[in-house]
């Protein structure tokens, strides 16, 4: 298998990046986990640092899954809707606060929209976050996604050669890096098949 990236070296939190700059913030996400007997993620910057991880242990069913920053904190928590009216349903979480969701990722069965990224009004900023569609597959590790104004925010691209247990996200100025994460791995719980963080699929 070709090399995914060397430097396994955690930076400082402050070198993650949560907002991106100029330039789009560009991340390999692995679809493994560093640590033995865990399903997850590894996830690596630019330089091939490690920018985000997902660990999770494999007598865990998966219906929660915490995305994790470099120093081992909880960036989001992505937890499974029971008994949704409106389809599968996963609540994105801020850090560990699993009581007021920040966001909702709604599969949906509708032409090309593969799911709605929906604001769900928790948090602490006083002003109205940003809602999202994501079109493609997941699948194949080619979706976009897209804010109100059909503008294309962040991108899941194939990465060559390595299949698709390695793939790229692409992630546009102004949009926060860690959500646009948080998405992906509420994409994983959707739509991968087996999925690789829960020990079935319904």
């Amino acid at each position: 298998m070709a090399k995914v990236h060397p430097n396994m070296v955690p930076r400082p939190v402050s070198a993650v990046a949560e907002r991106a700059e100029e330039a789009p913030t560009t991340l390999t996400v692995w679809r493994k986990s560093l640590l033995f007997d865990c399903k997850g993620f590894t996830v690596f910057d630019a330089k091939g640092n490690l920018a985000y991880r997902v660990d999770s242990y494999a007598s865990e069913t998966g219906d929660e899954v915490v995305l994790m920053d470099t120093a081992g904190r909880p960036a989001f928590t992505v937890r499974r809707k029971r008994f949704s009216l409106q389809g599968e349903q996963w609540l994105v979480f801020a850090g560990e606060e699993t009581r007021r969701p920040v966001y909702a990722v709604r599969r949906s069965g509708r032409g090309k929209t593969m799911a709605h990224v929906t604001a769900c009004g928790g948090g602490d900023s006083p002003s109205p976050s940003p809602s999202y569609e994501v079109e493609g597959s997941y699948a194949r590790r080619c979706c976009v996604v897209y804010d109100a104004e059909r503008r294309a925010v962040a991108e899941v691209r194939p990465k060559e050669v390595v299949g698709t247990d390695v793939f790229r996200l692409v992630v546009q100025p102004g949009v926060g890096v860690s959500l646009a994460m948080a998405v992906v791995v509420a994409l994983e719980q959707m739509f991968a098949r087996p999925s690789l963080l829960r020990s079935w699929s319904t």
